[in-house]
């Protein structure tokens, strides 16, 4: 292997990041917000730390990109009855629509980075991918690389 692990790992996720985002350019969405809207699809109503923590973003770096996007329309905030200093975040109908126009952008960067692919290597990739991430996990708990 000619290049190192982390820096193909890096240059990956900002290809597909480029691609993704030129290809909603004409959507307005900048580049923080996709993962959130990716996440939300799954979590609407989520409060703001568990997106934070599940977007691995910074709490106050998600607040900008949370009032970019309710600024856009694409979420309300909503203060959360269980417990009165969070917000449960909601898409709206435009947010849908953004999603499922992610979802399709999505579905064309994995087919296109995955065309000479056969079923099992995106199998391998997935199941490898999901470890590196488990390992990665208890990386972040720990505080360290020891």
């Amino acid at each position: 292997m000619s290049e190192s692990l982390h820096y193909l790992l890096m240059t990956d996720h900002l290809m597909v990041q480029k691609s993704l985002i030129t290809s909603v350019k004409d959507t307005g969405l900048t580049s923080g917000q996709p993962k959130v809207l990716d996440y939300l699809k799954n979590h609407d109503g989520a409060v703001q730390k568990d997106i934070a923590i599940n977007c691995h973003i910074e709490p106050a770096s998600l607040t900008t990109i949370l009032n970019g996007m309710e600024n856009k329309g694409y979420i309300t905030r909503n203060i959360c009855t269980q417990n009165r200093k969070y917000l449960n975040v909601h898409l709206t109908k435009l947010g849908w629509k953004y999603v499922e126009r992610l979802e399709k952008e999505f579905a064309k960067i994995e087919n296109l980075a995955l065309k000479t692919f056969t079923d099992t290597e995106k199998e391998q990739l997935i199941f490898l991918l999901e470890k590196l991430y488990d390992n990665l996990s208890e990386i972040r708990k720990e505080g360290t690389t020891k």
